[in-house]
């Protein structure tokens, strides 16, 4: 089930050009979502209803959920879910508070520079559906956001066959503290939240995973100006699975099938450098695979983007996984922590065999909204920072405007802008001022 590869022997140097990497979208996926954008804009929540019926195959009577309904929805949930959902928004949110960035003030010279942070007035969180419920996304969305202090936050989730979101995500919105929840999925909600339409209000940043149809529509509206989207692209589901002889190999695998089961389009590894060990998970993934409730989608992922690595030894293993830059990186390792310093990409780590990426994709505390597709280059996990903009703000006596003047001056006559230059001239002139 895992197709094998064997680089051992292969250089450093050339391990990157030897790992394949699957496509998440051509050009047919991307002309067929700048349709659905096109039609939004223009047509609004008309063309949301059509969408919605045409993909979903939901006729919608109203294009949003009220807040009673969320109430009924926490109401009738399993007790034992109801507090699962409130301890994981806990974690979350006191993570959240803790990696929130200070407020800078700087001063030299006369002049004092400070950061503000301030937050957008509107966010949209995408959360998946279809295949499964994703009451996690909820939280691990909505309450970065609140955090960040974003006034007005909507969940855009996908319908079920009956046209309702479920329960257990209208339960999760409610304990997150989210203002509104949009039965709408795909790209089509993308561009609702874009855009705007009568019914779900325009946001100004869209966070949150989907398939390569909703990352791409992500893509699309941020290139045209409309909103703010986070750097990563949170596209399908990733793993990269570190694992020695010290791990029990049934464990090695179930981690392997975890981000394998979300779907087709994700990337789930294997590496090891002992061939004994990568055999032995490599069964265990296939048994385990046959039994699971979720075998198609398992088996999805693993035809395209399922691989069983054999390298040389931890250095390797670690290069490979660097190169791959997964969202989610488990070291299944006996000296797993002291691998961590040589990690350079990756969405989140998992160090040793207490640490399954299940335990932060729910309640650890940093968001699961992480880097896919290799964008773990340049980006990060969802943090409040994605909600918040900088603002400096600068303040110089007259010393310091004085002191700074001949270089603002000789920089603003080398560009050519003599206004900038006169501006300034102009206030050392102006001897009746005070500083």
């Amino acid at each position: 089930m895992l197709s094998r590869l064997d680089l051992r022997g292969v250089a450093p140097a050339e391990l990157a050009g030897r790992l394949p990497r699957p496509e998440v979208a051509g050009d047919g996926p991307v002309a067929v979502v700048r349709d659905i954008l096109a039609a939004v804009r223009e047509r609004g929540d008309a063309a949301v209803r059509e969408l919605t019926a045409r993909f979903d195959g939901v006729e919608l009577a109203a294009l949003h959920v009220s807040r009673a309904e969320w109430e009924a929805a926490a109401a009738r949930i399993e007790p034992d879910l109801l507090v699962a959902l409130e301890v994981a928004a806990g974690n979350v949110r006191a993570f959240q508070e803790a990696e929130r960035a200070p407020e800078v003030t700087h001063a030299a010279g006369g002049i004092r520079t400070a950061t503000l942070r301030r937050a957008v007035d509107r966010a949209g969180c995408y959360v998946p559906g279809g295949r499964a419920s994703y009451p996690s996304t909820v939280l691990m969305t909505v309450v970065p956001a609140k955090v960040a202090g974003v006034a007005h936050v909507a969940v855009c989730v996908p319908p079920g066959p009956d046209g309702r979101v479920p329960d257990v995500v209208l339960a999760a919105a409610l304990v997150a503290g989210a203002d509104a929840v949009h039965p709408v999925g795909g790209a089509q909600a993308i561009a609702a939240l874009a855009y705007g339409t009568d019914s779900i209000p325009a946001v100004d940043v869209i966070v949150g995973p989907g398939n390569a149809y909703v990352a791409i529509a992500k893509r699309e509206v941020a290139g045209a100006g409309r909103v703010g989207i986070p750097s990563a692209f949170a596209g399908p589901s990733e793993v990269v699975v570190v694992a020695d002889a010290s791990v029990d190999p049934t464990w090695a695998a179930i981690d392997v099938i975890v981000q394998a089961e979300h779907g087709p389009d994700g990337l789930a590894w294997l590496v090891a450098w002992d061939e004994d060990t990568l055999d032995a998970v490599a069964r265990e993934v296939e048994r385990l695979a046959a039994a699971s409730p979720r075998r198609d989608e398992i088996a999805a992922t693993l035809a395209t983007a399922g691989f069983a690595v054999l390298v040389d030894d931890p250095a390797a293993a670690i290069t490979v996984a660097n190169a791959i830059a997964p969202e989610h990186l488990e070291l299944l390792c006996a000296d797993a922590e002291a691998m961590v310093d040589d990690v350079r990409h990756a969405g989140a780590v998992f160090c040793g065999p207490w640490s399954p990426a299940a335990l932060g994709d729910y309640l650890a505390g940093p968001s699961h909204v992480l880097p896919t597709n290799g964008s773990a280059r340049f980006g990060g996990a969802l943090t409040p920072d994605d909600f918040l903009k900088l603002v400096h703000v600068v303040t110089a006596t007259r010393a310091g405007f004085e002191a700074a003047a001949p270089h603002v001056i000789a920089l603003a006559e080398a560009e050519g802008l003599m206004a900038h230059a006169e501006a300034v001239r102009l206030r050392l002139g102006d001897h009746g001022s005070t500083g």
